[in-house]
């Protein structure tokens, strides 16, 4: 039988590898490469194709939940399990509406990684326990909520294109226009373009506003300061 190929994402190099000494110890699963960015995850699952991403949400320049979105759509094979210190109910909705197979916490006992593997490559959905059941519950209840809201109205978030959502991210981490220009290859003046339509879409027409509005569609989160 051939190996589960897994790729590891997470911006922080000892969190890896404490995931990858895990995986070792996992029979039948082997990490074929590494990325802490978002960008870096979209080329390497793109080029290797792996069984399964094991994908921390909170990154630079690319969050974890837009790199789904990204990936889901190419590569239907591969499952993906997020990996998060959060377990507010916010974060589970959005990782699984995203396309995420499961959800597991960074604090899990070192056991419940080979448990979430497994489940999920049964093509099973795998919750840590410690997300209680109310966020669950809750979670089913929004998911009927958002599809009475749908006959309602737009939803303007979803109205946002791709390119949009990656600059909102990018301004809302402090990136100025021509840093971002750069790291997307374009121009100022399509960068700014972008930037207006965003802001007229959303309703949102300063930095600080924007800033708010990404951490509220967990576009980016808020970290909290090692001790």
């Amino acid at each position: 039988m051939k190996p589960i190929k897994v790729i590891l994402v997470d911006d922080h190099t000892l969190v890896r590898a404490g995931i990858r000494s895990l995986i070792q110890n996992i029979s039948g699963v082997e990490v074929i490469a590494e990325a802490n960015n978002g960008r870096d995850a979209i080329r390497l699952i793109d080029e290797l194709i792996p069984d399964l991403v094991l994908l921390d949400i909170a990154m630079p320049e690319l969050n974890g939940l837009e790199v789904i979105s990204r990936i889901s759509k190419d590569n239907t094979d591969t499952k993906i399990i997020i990996l998060s210190m959060h377990t507010n109910e916010e974060y589970v909705v959005q990782a699984l509406k995203s396309g995420a197979a499961g959800y597991l916490l960074k604090d899990s006992a070192p056991n419940e990684l080979e448990i979430a593997v497994n489940a999920v490559m049964r093509g099973e959905t795998y919750l840590s326990p410690a997300i209680s059941k109310h966020v669950v519950d809750n979670y089913l209840r929004r998911i009927s909520e958002v599809s009475a809201e749908k006959e309602k109205g737009p939803d303007i978030f979803k109205q946002l294109t791709s390119r949009q959502r990656e600059i909102l991210q990018l301004i809302a981490e402090g990136n100025s226009t021509k840093e971002i220009a750069n790291k997307l290859n374009v121009s100022i003046k399509t960068v700014e373009t972008h930037r207006m339509q965003l802001m007229d879409r959303i309703g949102i027409h300063d930095v600080a506003g924007l800033v708010r509005y990404a951490i509220r569609m967990g576009i980016i989160t808020v970290k909290m300061p090692d001790n």
